[in-house]
Formats: structure tokens, sequence, C-alpha cells
């Protein structure tokens, strides 16, 4: 395994240089993709459902196209993220042939995930750069890669996760580009949400997500973490880690208000729901090695009154 160190190729993205970035997908002379069938969209449907639970619970108020717009997202993401997942028993090359066609299908898809994600990217005009930088973020996992700072993990998160929300975002009524930062760190809050999740199931892969100078801050260290037997002051850096993934929901949050109201409340719930983990891990006493934490659906249900009178709120807002 080897750390992170960032280049100039990889180098940490402001919120500036989010809100400049383009946003239209350049597509030269690239064919349109195909028009999805509906049996391509309910792959979508289906590989979102499967997997991502809170994501699809999220979704579930937007209008139908809006919804199978998310799902293709979802799933095409997820579907470049599952290459890394038997990455110890195949050949790296070989991996990273796969992401790269995988890449390469946006502009020739062939397949129900390709062709919804594709004609989804030309109909939001939203860029390709998107999709490369989350496959960027995809094969760092290929390296077992140790994030030294916590900008480095910032920057990784941005590529897996912040990148959702610059796509998701115009889908859900987003015509402010001065909002998109905050869906960066929206994202990046829930991924951070997954690896603090995540870390007893990470470590039984040999990966460690936690910046390494916060391991060190705290008198962790990561053989321990990766023996599931952690030393130090374990519990002051997890709630160190929950306080970082709290400030920045919150720093996500003025940006829910630029999208529409449907968006809004697929987004707040989205928020409300994944940061309710990290209650969930403090009610366990920040023990993340017995079993993995997670929101039952009744729990879901009961958010969703406190949702529907967050939206309310901003709309008053907003007329204010």
């Amino acid at each position: 395994m080897r750390s992170l160190a960032m280049s100039a190729e990889g180098a940490f993205m402001t919120a500036t240089d989010i809100a400049t970035r383009p946003r239209l997908s350049t597509v030269g002379s690239v064919r349109p993709p195909v028009l999805p069938s509906e049996q391509d969209w309910a792959v979508c449907r289906d590989v979102t459902k499967a997997h991502g639970t809170t994501f699809y619970f999220a979704c579930q108020l937007l209008p139908v196209r809006t919804r199978q717009a998310i799902h293709a997202i979802y799933a095409w993401c997820r579907t470049a993220d599952d290459v890394v997942d038997d990455a110890e028993l195949r050949d790296h090359d070989d991996l990273h042939a796969q992401l790269d066609q995988w890449l390469a299908a946006i502009d020739n898809p062939s397949c129900p995930i390709t062709r919804a994600f594709s004609w989804v990217l030309r109909a939001h005009g939203i860029s390709d750069e998107c999709a490369h930088d989350l496959v960027s973020g995809v094969r760092m996992d290929l390296d077992h890669l140790r994030f030294e700072t916590w900008q480095d993990l910032r920057q990784y998160s941005y590529c897996v996760a912040g990148t959702v929300g610059l796509m998701t975002a115009p889908i859900l009524g987003c015509r402010d580009d001065t909002a998109l930062p905050q869906a960066v760190d929206l994202g990046i809050a829930m991924q951070l949400t997954n690896i603090l999740r995540d870390v007893a199931e990470d470590a039984q892969m040999g990966r460690i997500y936690l910046p390494l100078e916060d391991l060190h801050r705290f008198g962790v260290t990561p053989e321990s973490v990766l023996a599931l037997q952690p030393d130090g002051d374990f519990e002051g850096l997890m709630r160190f880690e929950i306080a970082r993934a709290r400030m920045l929901y919150q720093s996500a949050r003025p940006g829910i208000a630029a999208l529409s109201v449907p968006g809004q409340v697929a987004t707040l719930s989205g928020s409300q729901l994944y940061s309710k983990i990290l209650n969930q891990i403090e009610s366990r006493n920040y023990d993340v090695f017995d079993g993995r934490v997670s929101v039952s659906t009744s729990a879901k249900v009961r958010e969703m009154p406190h949702v529907l009178a967050g939206v309310v709120r901003m709309q008053l807002t907003r007329q204010s």
C-alpha cells in the first residue's frame, strides 16, 4: 500500500473551481445517444433499489422522469465502483481497461445503464468531466491508497461522491451555478458518513480511508484498525470525524434551496436520513466493529414530516 501524493493533476478543487467549471457537455461530433427504453430505466431502478436503499427512498417523491434520471446516475456510478470489488482477484491492468471501456460507452452506449446514463447527461447538459472525475476516484481504490491528510481524502471524496452532487443538481432543478459547491459538500458529507460506517468492512479488505494525520492525532495506529482492535483514543477520532461530517451537511444546506420543490424534498430527505447514520454510530458508543450501522425503514418514514417542514421553511424564507 502507498499513501496518496497529490499532484498538480489531482490538486484539490476549490469552490471557485467547481462553480466555474464547464456545465454543458461538449459532445463534438459524437452521435446523439439512443433514447432509453422503459426496460433500460427499470434496470437502473433495480440497481438503485438493491444497493442504495436510502438514495432510493429519498427519490420516491420525485416526478417519474426525474426519478428515472437520478436512478440512471446512481446505477452508472455504482457499476463503475463495482469494478474494483474483486480487485484482489484480478489483474489491475484489466480492471483499468474495464473502466476505460465504461467511460467510452458514454459516447457509444450499448447496455441499459449506459444508454440511460448517456441520454441523461445530454438531456440535462451535464459535463462528461464529472464521469471522468468519478472514475479517477474509483481508480484510487485499485491501488489501496491511504490518505495522509483531510485534503487528500476530500479530493477522493469529491471524485467518488461530490461528482454525483454535480450531476444530480441540474436534474433536481438547480439553475444557479453558485449552488454547485454546496452540492459537492453534500456528496462529500455522505461519503465521509459511509467511511465512518464502514471502517470495519473496509479494514477487512485491507483499506483505511480515514486520514493518517487524524489517526496519529488520536494515537490510533493503522495496524490496530486493520486488526479490528483500534488502540489510542478511537472514540475521540470518531467524534472528530462525525463533527466534520456534520459541518459539511450544514455547509450544504443553503444549496438545497436552489433546487425545485421536488428536488428539495428528495435532497433534504437524503441529507437528513444519511446524517442519522452518524446518530446511530454515536448511540453505539462509536463501536463500528459490531455489525453495520443502518437506519430502519420505519425511522426513514418518521423523518419525512420533518423533511416536509424543512422544505416549507425554505419556501417561506425565499418569499420573505
